[in-house]
């Protein structure tokens, strides 16, 4: 449910914005990205609601909170992208809270 949501607030932003005939011009494997970063999308809810309902909690929360870490090495390696000094002390400070969560 959450999936479908963000993907229909998604097309009203488009569709405020006038970019709705620019929709025809997306790139079909850029569109089949889009459709299985949903899939993906909806099938890792699943499994965060399957874990909180089989594990605690309060351990489950943080480790899902972690992925920023794989999301920001992928990046780097994958996309290049560089974190400024300001945005790698934001990073640290969002990983040592949440480590801060799980051993307290």
């Amino acid at each position: 449910i959450r999936t479908v949501v963000v993907l229909i607030m998604a097309f009203i932003v488009v569709c405020v914005k006038g970019k709705t005939k620019e929709i025809a011009t997306v790139d079909k494997k850029e569109m089949l990205f889009l459709v299985l970063s949903g899939f993906a999308t909806g099938a890792s809810w699943l499994c965060y609601y399957a874990a909180m309902q089989t594990g605690d909690v309060s351990v489950v929360v943080p480790i899902d909170k972690l992925s920023l870490v794989v999301t920001v090495v992928f990046s780097y390696f994958v996309f290049g992208e560089k974190l400024s000094k300001r945005e790698l002390f934001g990073f640290l400070l969002v990983v040592a809270s949440t480590l801060l969560l799980v051993f307290v």
